[in-house]
């Protein structure tokens, strides 16, 4: 593979280049780990997107929120990058990645590119690498970049760490004011999108509404936040109502935060995390080599049998494999 042409094509915008990249970093091969690191390094880093993050509870309405939104951007002039991660089998590891099927009338546009990935049994609601495919689609030129996560529940934060700001989608009667005032995702949200306020259910929508503009005001002042935010707002993705002014919301709490400093301190903060991760992940992956295999064996054995306790061993285990490490190198 040539990964320099492949970068080319990639900052020139070429879609199938742009997907072909993203198979590549998505890769867990050795080779194609080493390949993907010189895809990377070799991008334009001068381009950014927004990147925003969106969650919400399976059946709220995210793959047509994501299209409709998405088809209005759009309209304004810009380009729209979709990466939408689905649940992986916790058996087979397989996944249905049926959204470019949701999502009809955004997949046919040639200012859009919708990107499904499966999590991989990956916690917190994103992909193994989806933090790369972000970069790709930035490299690429796209403007807005859209990341949909699995949709687990209040434990998906990982998302805040690589989007610019967060929208929650709830359904009309999800819960009352005590249930948005429980932490967790609730937290990260910088608006939370009441969906599907149309018809029957726009009545319970507008308490829904009320519910969580009052349990907000709950939370704790967060200081990359202006006042008044975050928000509660209604909209209704089937019939493309209030998603005007949810992007007015986003470019007003884009604006406040590039001006007070935030937008740089947050993408440095997220940067020095993701380091942070790959470094334990490449400590995991020293696991596998078959003499930690065998050494890790060993010590397992030892203390199933009631010779050393669980702490010692690990202590134990870790200093034999620093020490080969030192050696080896």
């Amino acid at each position: 593979m040539d990964i320099a042409d492949l970068a080319e094509r990639v900052g020139k915008g070429e879609r199938r280049a742009l997907a072909r990249a993203i198979t590549l970093v998505e890769s867990a091969r050795e080779d194609h780990r080493a390949q993907a690191a010189d895809l990377l390094q070799t991008l334009p880093r001068d381009r950014q997107a927004l990147r925003i993050g969106l969650s919400g509870t399976p059946g709220v309405g995210k793959s047509t929120f994501i299209e409709s939104f998405g088809m209005m951007l759009i309209g304004r002039g810009l380009r729209v990058a979709v990466l939408a991660v689905d649940p992986s089998s916790a058996r087979s590891g397989g996944s249905i990645l049926g959204d470019k099927t949701r999502m009809d009338r955004l997949s046919r546009e040639p200012d859009a590119f919708i990107r499904p990935s499966p999590s991989q049994t990956h916690l917190g609601g994103v992909a193994r690498r989806s933090r790369e495919a972000v970069a790709l689609c930035e490299a690429a030129g796209f403007d807005v970049v859209l990341i949909e996560t699995v949709g687990v529940g209040q434990s998906e934060t990982v998302v805040a760490e690589m989007s610019d700001l967060f929208l929650l989608l709830l359904a009309p009667a999800g819960g009352d004011e005590l249930q948005g005032v429980k932490r967790g995702i609730m937290e990260i949200a910088d608006l939370i999108l009441v969906n599907k306020a149309d018809g029957d259910l726009r009545a319970a929508a507008t308490r829904t509404c009320a519910d969580y503009t009052g349990a907000l005001r709950l939370l704790r002042k967060r200081p990359q936040d202006p006042e008044g935010f975050p928000k509660a707002r209604m909209v209704s993705a089937l019939h493309e109502d209030g998603l005007a002014d949810v992007w007015s919301e986003i470019e007003t709490l884009v604006s406040w935060r590039c001006d007070a400093g935030f937008w740089d301190r947050t993408r440095a903060e997220q940067a020095r995390y993701w380091f942070g991760q790959d470094v334990r992940h490449a400590l995991l992956a020293r696991l596998e080599t078959s003499a930690a295999r065998e050494a890790l064996a060993n010590f397992s054995e030892k203390v199933a049998e009631g010779e050393m306790a669980p702490s010692v061993a690990a202590a134990a285990f870790l200093e034999e494999l620093a020490s080969k490490g030192a050696s080896e190198s």
